[in-house]
């Protein structure tokens, strides 16, 4: 599999920014900060004040959040296939 460079994926003039040795839309991951925090934070505040509750409303949000971002922002990625590796 090769991946086709930046330029020939996205025309227009993004932003990309380097996280994690992955290049991502600065729009798109400060969405995502915003839901998750979001998400996270309203579980954790929601919670009955017993011990665990709170973290475990807190880690539901967290999924919760990831599942959204993953619906609303889609990959950019696309893959060819050059030839076959031997």
């Amino acid at each position: 599999m090769k991946q086709k460079p930046m330029e020939e994926q996205d025309t227009q003039s993004e932003q990309y920014i380097e996280v994690w040795e992955d290049v991502v839309r600065i729009k798109d991951l400060v969405i995502s900060l915003i839901i998750c925090s979001i998400t996270t934070l309203g579980g954790y505040l929601i919670a009955p004040n017993e011990p665990p509750k709170p973290l475990i409303f807190g880690l539901v949000g967290t999924v919760l959040g990831f599942i959204i971002c993953s619906i609303i922002i889609k990959p950019k990625r696309t893959f060819e296939y050059i030839g076959e590796e031997e």
